[in-house]
């Protein structure tokens, strides 16, 4: 360990000369006159309400220039750039050039155009009033320049009044209806933005109402401002569609086409490059007919029939909408089975003699106003490409202190078509090696090996008829699992069979029903020193072999995926009784044993108890790839009937890769109770509090920096006086005062398919050392942890 932090101290020191020197030199090799653009600072105005001005992070994107990306507050790229030598071009120059970065001399022009940008964007808001300025400041000699933009929004205008002219007269009374949902209310300024996204929300609502080719185009606004001083009296026009040109090249406009749809056909094995280079490729295609869904297939459909009708909502006849057309896609790329789908949709050509003419027909609609429009019929082709059906995965995750080194892999195979009805079968096999520093050789190692299969199927598998028309996306996974711990004081085998039912909202929310959840811990060797050294009677009776039969529901809602590069919101919550179902029929058919005052099932004692926890997680784009991340944490658990305490695995831990990084994983609390003599790391409580704060930050191409800093603990409840010492409590009144802290530093690997993570965390205050030794003050490696893991940590 002396080594390695030598190693470590000559690197630090090696980087810190490296950037001095950065920060010192890189002015010295520009051209004469030139000046390094070394900050541009925007000004909003703040005689403007919070609720009205127009912040500087929207104004930054129309400032033309902007200064080098600076590391540690250096220009470190900058001088990187200009270690290359101009006149060779091998791998090192090259790849100096790549990393580095020119430097960003400050054009007037750029700064003047910048300027402009700032003044047409507040028009766009509606401050027509608006002005800006700019002024520079130069150091000589240090040939930098700071640039400074200062924005004067003015009085803006305003909405006086809303009216509209429909020159498509059939949607007057299909949008009128729907005025209320508009985002636009007099008295609101008049903004372009909010005038953009009103044609869109229009042109959505007819989208889903069967007017597939209906565009924003054809939605204009006219804006009087003649009327009033800073108001605009505003007329919504929505026109009708553009059929062509006649022969003295005057529109030919007619009423917008409601269209319904007509023939459906999906290609579930489509394959591009076969299409492209086999010539006779169509000429050997089938179709199969099945409730109004043409399946196009060579030889035998890879998916069968029903499982392809499920996931398409689409019918003949139906009207277009596009939300409809939207879920179709979710929804044959959540069977997991395909890696790409296409949609189309094309117009049925039409007899000559056909007029197929429709009236509005619908609540306060008026048969005799005349209103009139074209119907017609829109060909579906969906083209569906299969992803690899068998497929291997591995995943690694690590832990490692100055006492401690932890190692747990995960080898997976997946089918995910094994019955040819998208069903997904998949296995895995863990292995985990855990070395402890211990004066006993024999307490040092732990190993663990598991094997879990699980086998989902695309549907909701019940012995009566779906009851949840509604849920979108259904499922039902059945899984099976053992997993045998040979630990230093112990050994033990987990067996687990599991029923679970997923589906979500077509939204943001998913939704996870496991009303089978059956788990036997069989600890077939425990330690008797181990028990003698644990004073914690509560933890004493987890280790005891238990039989597990409970129920569970979770919850999530994350909206990241579809706000890819915004901010973001992730919900995770989770509930989970067990044995009261068991509990109740052996209360009514038997009694306990003589002597015992609980009951058993197959001779083996049940578990009792509740348990929950709740993660919120939010995200904050501070740039491109910029961002702040927290997550607060917490979860609680309760025995109570025939247990008196809960199974050691539902109970909570902190540490590892995504919980405290600065501690190995049940290395932290309970409480502020003494760290146990033994080595092994056994601190587990029912009641857990987190939280984290994480800067993620880009460092060059694939490679990604965060800075974070945790805290947290485990605790008890309070049950029965002697079971435990009283710091490893909850208590409400001063729990914060046991709360451990740690920072640290992470790099990741973003290879687009995983992200690879290595977090280094360092104490900063640990609840399990004696009093006034809680504040750690001075830097040892025994003090910090090193994990590896896969994905963000939250």
């Amino acid at each position: 360990m002396a080594a390695v932090r030598r190693i470590l101290g000559l690197a630090l020191s090696a980087a810190l000369v490296v950037l001095f020197a950065a920060g010192c030199s890189v002015t010295r090799r520009l051209p004469e006159g030139s000046f390094l653009l070394h900050k541009v600072r925007i000004v909003a105005d703040d005689s403007v309400g919070r609720r009205e001005r127009i912040p500087a992070s929207e104004l930054e994107k129309y400032v033309r220039q902007t200064p080098n990306k600076r590391l540690l507050g250096t220009n470190f790229y900058v001088w990187l750039y200009q270690r290359a030598d101009s006149s060779k071009h091998n791998k090192w120059n090259d790849w100096k050039r790549r990393l580095g970065e020119p430097p960003v001399l400050l054009d007037m022009e750029l700064t003047r155009r910048s300027l402009q940008n700032l003044k047409v964007y507040m028009d766009t808001r509606g401050f027509f009033s608006s002005r800006a300025e700019f002024e520079v400041d130069t150091v000589s000699r240090r040939r930098r320049a700071t640039v400074t933009y200062r924005t004067h929004q003015g009085r803006p205008y305003r909405i006086d009044s809303i009216s509209y002219e429909f020159r498509d007269r059939f949607l007057e009374p299909i949008l009128l209806a729907d005025t209320a949902h508009t985002l636009l209310r007099p008295g609101d300024i008049f903004d372009i933005a909010r005038l953009d996204s009103e044609r869109e929300r229009i042109t959505s609502y007819l989208r889903r109402r069967g007017y597939y080719d209906f565009s924003v185009s054809n939605v204009r606004f006219r804006a009087d401002t003649l009327a009033s001083d800073y108001g605009v009296g505003l007329r919504v026009v929505v026109d009708q569609h553009l059929e062509g040109y006649d022969g003295r090249g005057d529109s030919i406009l007619e009423n917008n086409t409601v269209y319904r749809i007509g023939r459906i056909s999906i290609l579930p094995d489509y394959d591009a490059a076969a299409v492209r280079s086999d010539s006779l490729f169509a000429s050997r295609l089938d179709t199969t007919s099945y409730r109004g869904l043409d399946i196009v297939h060579e030889g035998r459909p890879g998916v069968r029939p029903r499982i392809l009708r499920g996931a398409v909502p689409l019918y003949p006849n139906y009207v277009y909408d596009a939300d409809l057309v939207s879920r179709t896609y979710s929804d044959l790329m959540a069977l997991g089975y395909f890696k790409s789908a296409r949609i189309s949709f094309s117009e049925e050509p039409q007899r000559a003699d056909s007029t197929n003419l429709v009236s509005y027909i619908g609540e306060g609609a008026d048969s005799t106003a005349g209103r009139l429009t074209r119907e017609s019929y829109l060909s579906c082709q969906i083209l569906c490409t299969p992803t690899l059906r068998q497929s291997f995965k591995v995943d690694l995750e690590g832990s490692t202190t100055s006492s401690f080194y932890g190692l747990k892999a995960t080898v997976g195979y997946q089918n995910r078509n094994i019955f040819r009805g998208a069903e997904a079968f998949d296995a895995s096999f863990t292995a985990g090696y855990e070395f402890m520093k211990s004066r006993d050789a024999r307490k040092r190692r732990a190993t663990e090996f598991g094997v879990t299969t699980g086998l989902t199927f695309p549907r909701f598998l019940l012995p009566w008829r779906q009851p949840f028309r509604s849920a979108n996306q259904p499922k039902t996974k059945l899984e099976l699992s053992i997993n045998f711990q040979d630990r230093p004081y112990y050994r033990r085998t987990l067996s687990s069979a599991g029923l679970t039912y997923q589906w979500s909202d077509a939204r943001y929310s998913t939704f996870s029903l496991r009303p089978v959840d059956i788990n036997v811990v069989d600890v077939s060797y425990l330690d008797p020193d181990f028990l003698k050294d644990t004073e914690n009677l509560y933890l004493v009776n987890s280790y005891k072999t238990q039989f597990i039969a409970g129920l569970s529901f979770g919850y999530g809602f994350n909206n990241q995926f579809k706000h890819m590069g915004r901010n973001a919101t992730v919900i995770r919550f989770n509930a989970e009784t067990a044995g009261n179902l068991v509990d109740g029929l052996e209360r009514l058919f038997s009694a306990p044993k003589a002597g015992e005052d609980y009951y058993t099932i197959f001779g083996i004692r049940y578990s009792q108890y509740f348990r929950t926890d709740l993660s919120l997680s939010r995200k904050i784009m501070l740039g491109e790839k910029t961002s702040i991340a927290g997550r607060l944490y917490g979860g609680v658990a309760m025995a109570y009937g025939n247990s008196t305490s809960i199974p050691f695995d539902r109970l909570f831990y902190a540490g590892g890769g995504n919980s405290m990084r600065g501690w190995a994983p049940r290395t932290l609390g309970p409480g502020s109770v003494p760290r146990p003599a033994t080595s092994f790391p056994t601190q587990l409580g029912d009641v857990k509090l987190e939280a984290n704060l994480e800067f993620r930050f880009p460092v060059w191409g694939i490679v990604q920096g965060a800075t974070f800093f945790d805290a947290g603990n485990i605790w008890f409840l309070k049950r029965n006086p002697g079971e435990y010492a009283d710091e490893a409590v909850f208590y409400a009144r001063d729990f914060y005062k046991q709360l451990g802290f740690n920072t640290g530093l992470g790099i990741r690997l973003d290879i687009k398919l995983v992200i690879l993570r290595l977090d280094w965390g360092i104490q900063l205050h640990d609840p399990n050392r004696p009093h006034g030794e809680r504040w750690i003050h001075d830097f040892r490696w025994k003090n910090t942890a090193l994990n590896f893991g896969v994905g963000y940590p939250f």
